[in-house]
């Protein structure tokens, strides 16, 4: 057994302590139906979302499920401590970055090239390790009577005409992975002094993507970094007429276009990976994937199946060009927003 390395240990098990949690749950006993072992899945997608979608998936491949509910980060972490005796079979990440740490440590099995093919390259790993199940790209949200129109980067966030008129969540794990690809595109010092000077240029802080939203839709702040489906969302519950803030995708490669992704693995040493291979298939089925697009408003992932009514094509966005396994480096992008004070 190849066991983790002790510092890729301790940044995710820092990451997780920073990061908002969820309560974990999931029975130590994983026997299923007349005896035979459940498939176990350790998802880092949160309860309420994905519940009603796997006990769908418990039907489609004919076994028990077992679900052990958690952040990602410190779900990831988890595995890689218990190595092969871990019980998961799956791992069901929120994030690209912890199904990339756990590639790096290579306690993932390859998926058959079947599965990957339904998934274009950009939105699973390199060595066909791991698979996105579901995208949401970062964009900004802004207030039309505020401003006629959003900036076409992030850059010009630091601009003086954006003083005291910005939102974001600096303590968001989307907002913390778009300041990790970031760093992978554009370097630390780069980041660093793009953070430092957004910092400086009075952009207000909020708990979260949700709330980001609330106060640009109020005009509290003229724009807000958010990811797009939390505004689509809004939308559906409250109609487009009661919305004030409109969204901007930026164009152009920019960081602050990055599409994480919701993903799947299979883990080693389960003894169930084939029932774990039908879960990931189930995922990127239409009925998995209109769920997807239905309820979360994200991007379905598998060829053939359509986003929400209003989602621009997802081919159509302009994300920046980066392989979304290197989002891993969580514990640097801590520990740079901490020195600019901004965790």
């Amino acid at each position: 057994m190849r066991r983790p390395s002790a510092r890729r240990l301790t940044a995710l098990a820092a990451a997780a302590v920073l990061l908002p949690a969820t309560a974990a749950c999931g029975a130590d006993d994983t026997s299923g139906k007349d005896g035979e072992s459940a498939l176990v899945i350790y998802s880092g997608r949160h309860e309420p979302l994905v519940k009603p979608l796997l006990k769908q998936l418990e039907k489609a491949v004919g076994t028990d499920v077992e679900v052990r509910y958690g952040d990602s980060a410190e779900l990831a972490a988890q595995i890689l401590e218990e190595g092969d005796r871990t019980k998961a079979a799956l791992f069901f990440s929120q994030d690209a970055g912890a199904l990339g740490a756990l590639s790096k440590e290579r306690r993932l099995e390859k998926l058959p090239q079947a599965t990957l093919d339904k998934v274009a390259p950009a939105y699973r790993a390199s060595n066909g390790d791991w698979i996105g199940l579901s995208g949401r790209s970062r964009v900004i949200a802004y207030h039309p009577e505020k401003t006629s129109k959003a900036p076409d980067s992030v850059h010009d966030l630091t601009k003086s005409e954006w003083k005291n008129k910005i939102g974001y969540a600096p303590t968001n794990a989307s907002f913390q992975a778009f300041v990790t690809g970031m760093r992978v595109l554009e370097g630390d010092d780069a980041t660093r002094t793009w953070l430092k000077d957004l910092k400086a240029n009075g952009a207000k802080t909020y708990n979260n993507n949700l709330a980001v939203l609330e106060a640009v839709d109020s005009g509290e702040v003229s724009l807000g970094l958010i990811n797009h489906y939390y505004w689509y969302e809004k939308v559906a519950e409250k109609g487009a007429d009661k919305v004030t803030a409109k969204l901007h995708f930026l164009p152009g490669g920019d960081p602050g276009a990055l599409i994480n992704v919701a993903g799947a693995g299979v883990l080693k040493g389960s003894g169930q990976s084939g029932t774990a291979r039908k879960a990931v298939d189930f995922l990127l089925s239409q009925q998995a994937q209109s769920y997807f697009a239905d309820k979360t408003k994200e991007y379905p992932l598998a060829a053939g199946v359509s986003p929400a009514e209003g989602l621009p094509a997802l081919d159509s966005l302009e994300a920046p060009d980066i392989d979304l396994g290197k989002l891993d480096s969580l514990q640097e992008t801590l520990a740079m927003l901490r020195d600019v004070g901004m965790v």
